[in-house]
């Protein structure tokens, strides 16, 4: 509905922009005695008439969707653009597009939030004979279009031409206990989209290795955020199921396990299976020429040879899931083979739209700017991974019907993705302006030394040795620290798979996926900085506090309903207002799906809350006894609120937090 609100609102600026034209245009008419009224003009006050009448209707039941949606979270930064675009657009009706720059105040003592359009409007204005206008003036004309509201306490200018905001603590103070009532929400969304996720995506019959770890933990958390926001989302898993190798793979099954067709074979170690057969496809001629056969002979989908494929899949399949069943990832597998009835037509489509050429018996495909084509066709007949990666996108465009594809593929596969992408656009799949499909790229996973991340012998690093090894190192972590000692079998052995795994997904997470980065076990796990060490440890001791203080879970609900949270203390406004970037921040990741930011902003809101806890007392107790003297239950509740948020943050991120990794304990 905003959008609708939007266009509108554009399209009655562009009207009246005309009908002043017009106007100007019959003033001069007149001056020359042409009375005539233009009906161009009557027709365009008509028309703005009942538009200015639809965008007040429109208006009205945005305000009555949002107050009805009052459980969502509110996205600030979002409200105080729309208040300052409007009263910009008040302020300067004939400006076209004018900037909006609206960002939360690095310091304190320039309020919370700061618009600072005016220095751009400036360069903007048209020039005249006339003094040039300061954007000082200009911020000061813009605030007088600012409107009683209740997020806005009061607005200064400051400098040049900074317009200062200041939020009202009532509304902070409302926004928190909401939270607190309701839960944390996703803010409203304008429409429930439908999302497609290509990740993870390793090879059958090869082992997972430590480069899919990226695109499995990256695309994990997209979906994450994706379903948290309400949409539809597919979780595809993209297995590189289909093709020549398994030719070679079912030959050797055929002389490894003659009786496979009968008897289950016995493939304990499936990445062997694979270096013997290859072994054998490069140095045995005869057996070289079977593999060959043997594919021919699976394409035309003879029965013995899927069954051949299948049980190799499943091998394959039941490694794969170990995996997921440690990352706590769920998709849905749709391989190369899903596709292979789609390529002929594929093909065809091409051909029919005069898009396909001819080089040395290949057919290819050119997209507009490209340089590398696509190959939709061997010279053999066959198919290629160009030919299903556009089957795919066909596929998920038109009978899955989505509004978002993400590719979370390594960075080396760029040029290959873009083409494609550009491929389906020159055919007139999709329009980008309506339906968006993207690369998530990343980059490679390294070693301590900086060079690509492999075992000491050279080879690739399995990702189930490397996941074994997180979690010997969580165990020898928690019992350096004695948390052995404390925590009972059940509770140690949940907080070695908490912190194992959550540092491994937290330590790609928290780095923009674009760059390669270093692995380093003793970085991740180490609970000082920026890690998921750190911020699980603060949030076991952040929900240890009111139960320390014997206030369970009723009491604060209780408290929630009926007490005011006061934000009298710097810290405590301070924790607040960090409390409720939470919308802000998952909108911007919605937007560039840069998943590092929501780590910061955990990382931001435990040392805002460490800052407060430190300066503010939540619990009062005696010194020399000991014993609880008093319990400041707003602070409770800003306690309640800060853990509230950061169980959602980790949760996006795939982390699963633990009531228990410490004893901890509280003076304050």
């Amino acid at each position: 509905m905003e959008a609708h609100v939007a266009q509108y609102s554009a399209r009655l600026l562009q009207q009246e922009k005309e009908i002043k034209i017009l106007a100007a245009e019959i003033d001069q008419l007149k001056n020359f005695g042409c009375l005539e009224v233009s009906p161009s003009l009557e027709g365009l006050r008509d028309e703005n008439a009942k538009l200015k009448y639809r965008l007040n209707v429109l208006q009205k039941s945005l305000q009555e969707e949002r107050n009805k949606s009052v459980k969502s979270m509110i996205n600030i930064n979002s409200r105080i653009q729309e208040i300052f675009r409007d009263a910009i657009k008040a302020a300067y009706p004939d400006l076209e597009k004018p900037p909006l720059a609206v960002t939360p105040s690095q310091q304190p003592k320039f309020g919370d939030y700061q618009c600072n359009s005016a220095m751009s409007i400036t360069k903007m204005l048209p020039k005249t004979s006339e003094q040039k206008v300061s954007p000082r003036e200009i911020a000061e004309n813009i605030s007088r279009y600012i409107p009683e509201n209740e997020y806005i306490e009061k607005v200064e200018i400051a400098g040049p031409g900074f317009i200062n905001v200041h939020l009202r603590k009532d509304f902070v103070s409302r926004q928190l206990s909401s939270l607190l009532v309701n839960g944390v929400q996703p803010p409203a969304m304008e429409n429930r989209k439908k999302v497609v996720v290509d990740f993870s995506s390793p090879n059958i019959a090869k082992e997972m290795h430590v480069g899919h770890l990226r695109s499995t933990i990256i695309g994990d958390s997209m979906c994450r955020l994706f379903e948290f926001v309400g949409y539809d989302v597919l979780r595809l898993n993209h297995l590189g199921d289909w093709g020549t190798q398994f030719g070679m793979l079912i030959a050797h099954l055929q002389d490894k396990f003659p009786d496979f067709l009968t008897v289950s074979p016995p493939i304990g170690d499936l990445q062997a299976f694979y270096k013997e057969s290859k072994r054998r496809f490069d140095t045995e001629e005869e057996f070289k020429k079977r593999a060959y056969q043997c594919v021919v002979l699976l394409q035309s989908k003879s029965p013995d040879f899927i069954k051949a494929w299948k049980l190799i899949c499943d091998v394959s399949r039941k490694e794969f899931q170990k995996i997921y069943d440690c990352l706590d990832v769920k998709l849905i597998e749709r391989g190369e083979s899903y596709y292979q009835d789609k390529m002929k037509d594929i093909v065809q489509e091409f051909e029919d739209r005069g898009f396909v050429q001819m080089d040395d018996g290949r057919k290819i495909v050119f997209v507009p700017g490209g340089s590398v084509p696509l190959t939709i066709m061997k010279s053999d007949g066959g198919f290629t991974y160009d030919t299903s990666d556009l089957a795919a996108l066909k596929q998920r465009l038109f009978e899955e019907k989505a509004d978002i594809i993400v590719y979370v593929v390594d960075s080396g596969q760029s040029v290959h993705l873009q083409t494609v992408f550009a491929a389906g656009q020159m055919i007139g799949w999709y329009d980008p302006a309506v339906t968006r499909v993207v690369h998530a790229a990343f980059g490679v996973v390294l070693g301590e030394d900086k060079k690509k991340f492999k075992t000491r012998s050279g080879e690739t690093v399995r990702l189930i040795e490397l996941l074994e090894e997180g979690l010997k190192r969580s165990m020898d972590k928690l019992k350096d620290k004695e948390r052995d000692k404390v925590l009972t079998e059940e509770e140690l052995k949940a907080a070695q798979t908490s912190v194992a795994f959550g540092c491994i997904k937290y330590a790609d997470l928290s780095h923009n996926r674009m760059n390669d980065y270093i692995f380093s076990f003793d970085k991740m796990l180490d609970d000082r900085g920026n890690t998921a060490a750190y911020l699980l440890y603060a949030f076991t001791r952040i929900r240890s506090i009111a139960r320390l203080a014997n206030i369970d879970e009723e009491m604060l609900q209780k408290a929630a309903r009926e007490t005011k949270i006061l934000l009298d203390h710097e810290k405590e406004w301070k924790l607040g207002k960090c409390i409720l970037k939470f919308p802000e921040i998952l909108q911007k990741i919605l937007d560039d799906l840069l998943l590092h930011t929501l780590c910061d902003y955990l990382y931001e809101l435990a040392t805002t809350f460490t800052e407060f806890y430190d300066n503010c007392y939540c619990v009062e107790k005696d010194r020399q006894t000991g014993t609880i003297v008093k319990v400041n239950m707003w602070r409770m509740l800003l306690c309640e609120a800060t853990a509230a948020v950061m169980a959602k943050g980790f949760d996006i991120l795939g982390i699963k937090p633990v009531q228990k990794i410490c004893s901890c304990r509280h003076t304050s």
